[in-house]
Protein backbone atom coordinates (compact mmCIF):
# COMPACT_ATOMS: atom_id res chain seq x y z
CA UNK A 1 0.00 0.00 0.00
CA UNK A 2 1.21 2.98 -0.79
CA UNK A 3 -0.26 7.08 -1.53
CA UNK A 4 -1.38 7.68 -4.85
CA UNK A 5 1.41 10.81 -5.61
CA UNK A 6 3.90 7.73 -5.77
CA UNK A 7 1.75 5.57 -8.21
CA UNK A 8 3.20 5.62 -11.80
CA UNK A 9 1.47 7.55 -14.61
CA UNK A 10 -1.22 5.80 -16.77
CA UNK A 11 -1.07 3.31 -14.59
CA UNK A 12 -4.36 1.99 -13.34
CA UNK A 13 -4.93 1.62 -9.48
CA UNK A 14 -7.33 -0.06 -6.65
CA UNK A 15 -8.24 2.48 -3.72
CA UNK A 16 -7.46 0.76 -0.49
CA UNK A 17 -8.02 3.43 2.05
CA UNK A 18 -8.91 7.20 2.44
CA UNK A 19 -7.11 8.82 5.38
CA UNK A 20 -7.81 12.25 6.82
CA UNK A 21 -10.17 13.74 8.26
CA UNK A 22 -13.68 13.49 8.75
CA UNK A 23 -14.44 15.93 6.13
CA UNK A 24 -10.94 14.92 3.71
CA UNK A 25 -12.79 11.63 3.75
CA UNK A 26 -15.78 12.98 2.90
CA UNK A 27 -14.56 15.43 0.33
CA UNK A 28 -12.49 12.97 -1.36
CA UNK A 29 -15.48 10.30 -1.44
CA UNK A 30 -17.91 13.05 -3.24
CA UNK A 31 -15.16 13.77 -5.72
CA UNK A 32 -15.22 9.47 -6.27
CA UNK A 33 -12.37 8.46 -4.56
CA UNK A 34 -14.01 5.37 -2.69
CA UNK A 35 -12.35 2.25 -1.28
CA UNK A 36 -12.06 -0.58 -3.79
CA UNK A 37 -12.74 1.83 -6.97
CA UNK A 38 -9.90 2.27 -9.42
CA UNK A 39 -7.79 5.36 -9.89
CA UNK A 40 -5.56 6.38 -13.00
CA UNK A 41 -3.06 9.45 -12.86
CA UNK A 42 -3.82 11.14 -16.06
CA UNK A 43 -0.49 13.37 -15.08
CA UNK A 44 1.50 15.24 -12.64
CA UNK A 45 2.98 18.49 -12.40
CA UNK A 46 4.92 19.30 -8.90
CA UNK A 47 3.15 16.99 -7.21
CA UNK A 48 -0.48 17.66 -8.37
CA UNK A 49 -2.02 15.04 -10.45
CA UNK A 50 -4.63 14.93 -12.48
CA UNK A 51 -6.26 11.22 -12.13
CA UNK A 52 -9.03 9.53 -13.90
CA UNK A 53 -11.56 8.37 -11.12
CA UNK A 54 -15.32 7.36 -12.20
CA UNK A 55 -15.09 8.32 -15.86
CA UNK A 56 -13.80 11.82 -14.49
CA UNK A 57 -10.78 13.99 -14.64
CA UNK A 58 -10.26 15.45 -10.98
CA UNK A 59 -7.51 17.46 -10.22
CA UNK A 60 -5.74 16.73 -6.66
CA UNK A 61 -3.26 18.66 -4.52
CA UNK A 62 -0.66 17.30 -3.68
CA UNK A 63 -1.50 16.96 0.14
CA UNK A 64 -4.98 15.45 -1.11
CA UNK A 65 -3.19 12.95 -2.95
CA UNK A 66 -1.65 11.30 -0.23
CA UNK A 67 -4.65 10.11 1.61
CA UNK A 68 -5.79 8.07 -1.50
CA UNK A 69 -3.70 5.02 -0.39
CA UNK A 70 -3.54 2.80 -3.31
Amino acid sequence: MMPLGYANVGEENTILRIGGSPETKQHLENLGFVAGGSVTIISEIGGNLIVNVKDSRVALSKELAQKVMV
